[in-house]
């Protein structure tokens, strides 16, 4: 018996279908750790934070996921995921979510 998780399955397509995404992450392969990826967040200058895999399976960053997803689609303008929300809720649900690891 499975258990399907569609938050889950959303997140793995949507860093599927990113062809530019898998175009800038093998370039900057070597920045980022095995079991991490890097995610570009904010709404004017952009900065990069680089996170577990593991916050893909948190409903909280799902929701900035599916932001993401309504307002870029799968054309991310920085080459690798893009989050349009401000850097501090961004830091903040990270710390939150590095609590529960």
């Amino acid at each position: 018996m499975a258990i399907r998780l569609p938050g889950i399955t959303n997140a793995k397509n949507i860093l599927r279908r990113s062809n530019s995404f898998a175009k800038k992450a093998a370039s900057a392969f070597i920045d980022v750790p095995k079991g991490h990826l890097a995610i570009y967040v904010g709404e004017g200058h952009k900065k990069r934070f680089v996170v577990p895999v593991s916050f893909l399976n948190h409903s909280s960053f799902q929701q900035l996921l599916g932001k993401a997803e309504e307002e870029f689609g799968f054309d991310h303008p920085m080459g690798g995921l893009t989050i349009p929300c401000s850097e501090d809720i961004f830091t903040d649900l990270t710390s939150r979510l590095q609590e529960l690891l």
